[in-house]
């Protein structure tokens, strides 16, 4: 099995402190390995479309990751709390 990348590892780590039903019911289906490598992989995706067009409108490599991961960070990775 492929490890997971700092993005899924973040993820697990997030979703365990602030979803842990969400992260039981998929432990309990055997899904939780391949919701992370789901969540680290639309992350890169579009974090790299998205680092592309801030290039293209002119900010530095670093200012485009930056911007792009605080635009994606809370789609797939950084999931609201549970209530």
């Amino acid at each position: 099995m492929k490890a997971l990348t700092q993005y899924g590892r973040q993820a697990e780590k997030h979703w365990r402190e602030h979803r842990p039903k969400m992260v039981r019911a998929l432990e309990a289906k055997g899904q939780l390995n391949q919701m992370l490598f789901e969540a680290e992989e639309k992350t890169k995706d579009e974090m790299a479309t998205l680092r592309l067009a801030l290039m293209k409108l002119g900010k530095t490599a670093q200012q485009a990751h930056t911007q792009a991961w605080e635009m994606v960070r809370e789609k797939y990775i950084l999931l609201p709390p549970e209530s």
